[in-house]
């Protein structure tokens, strides 16, 4: 498929620039304490965080599929494990917008339309309290996520404006009304309701509120615990008026500390906090899932690798992201569950306790099917 790609947006100085750095573990993007420091947007593709490429490397390593990763790498009589292919997220840092972005105020068109390239929009909402970092448009959570919302809007009204020069069909007009009241009652084009035909038709409106979104709650170092999340995201999700499945709570203050630490120490740093994962691996994880992505598995000695399709593919469509020619040479697809994989210690195993099944071009492949395409000439 495509590539994945999250807009990390919000108001200038809520945290977007270091919760960027920290994704990247380096400083890619101008942290800085002052609006517009980051102007063109900042671009990285990161990992998605998937604990089973390393079992499954360590299977074809005749190793045992627990066995960690060594801190100083694997000794050289040992047979060395096949490269490690994750499925990718791309993060885009747009810088913060204003109110009034909609009508070009600060650099708002540019924003805009950085906003209508990305898959999925992670707004960042400042939670934190800190008297040194300037709050420039940002007043507190409701306010500020009331803000980017209107802009969003706004700017979506300005495009229906904009197609109705255009479109002469009476349905296709009745539609874009339909939808522009809506909008001017506030809500987002994602929360209304299209049949089929209509669903087509808007998403090649390009409207930026028919995006995907979630809420990134970027609070003080004191409220971070796995225990104060879940009370946060209630809170939240009553005050703002949006899905708990959206939001998800980081201190992007401490993911840039974590960036800087070995693994080892991230893991102490992270039990210390009660936590077994990263806030950016939580990040990077419902980015995959807002968007409805899986990943199916290929396992071989030349590589391990993860493959981004959209939940409800077909094994036929599943083979065409490894190359396009297989979807029309499509023949068989020998599938294992990722748990029987390990547990029958590889293709071998699987196959002689019957846990290998061919399946044909219109198998739904589930999340962490191991994989085996068969293609014709």
């Amino acid at each position: 498929m495509s590539s994945v790609s999250c807009g990390i947006v919000g108001l200038p100085n809520v945290g977007k620039s270091t919760l960027f750095n920290a994704l990247l573990k380096k400083q890619q993007a101008l942290a800085a304490n002052y609006p517009f420091a980051t102007i063109e947007p900042n671009v990285g593709i990161v990992p998605v965080p998937d604990e089973r490429l390393l079992a499954l490397a360590n299977i074809v390593a005749g190793r045992d599929p627990s066995t960690p990763p060594p801190a100083g790498g694997f000794a050289q009589d040992d047979k060395v494990l096949p490269p490690i292919k994750n499925a990718m997220v791309e993060f885009v840092d747009i810088a913060g917008l204003v109110k009034g972005a909609s009508q070009g105020a600060g650099l708002g068109n540019k924003f805009l339309s950085h906003i209508r390239e990305v898959s999925v929009i992670c707004h960042v909402v400042r939670a934190f309290t800190d008297e040194n970092i300037i709050r420039e448009g940002s007043q507190d959570p409701e306010n500020d996520f009331a803000t980017i919302q209107t802009e969003l809007i706004l700017a979506d009204l300005q495009s229906i404006q904009n197609q109705e020069v255009r479109i002469k069909n009476p349905e296709q007009l009745k539609l874009l009304n339909r939808i522009k009241a809506d909008l001017n009652n506030g809500i987002p084009v994602r929360n209304m309701n299209f049949t089929d035909e209509e669903a087509e038709l808007v998403k090649n409106l390009f409207l930026l509120t028919a995006k995907e979104e979630m809420i990134v709650l970027n609070v003080n170092e004191d409220e971070y615990s796995p225990m104060n999340d879940e009370i946060l995201i209630k809170k939240y999700a009553d005050l703002l008026e949006i899905d708990r499945n959206k939001i998800v709570v980081i201190c992007a203050k401490i993911e840039s500390e974590l960036s800087e630490l070995t693994e080892d120490e991230q893991k102490a740093y992270l039990a210390d906090l009660g936590f077994e994962t990263s806030g950016l691996e939580r990040l990077i994880r419902k980015a995959y899932s807002t968007l409805g992505l899986i990943s199916f598995l290929t396992c071989g000695e030349k590589e391990v690798k993860a493959w981004t399709i959209e939940r409800g593919t077909t094994a036929q469509y599943a083979a065409g992201e490894i190359h396009t020619d297989f979807i029309k040479k499509f023949i068989k697809a020998e599938v294992v569950s990722y748990d029987e994989f390990v547990k029958n210690n590889g293709w071998k195993g699987s196959r002689e306790a019957g846990k290998a099944r061919l399946e044909g071009k219109d198998y739904i492949v589930s999340d962490g099917d191991v994989i085996e395409f068969k293609i014709g000439a």
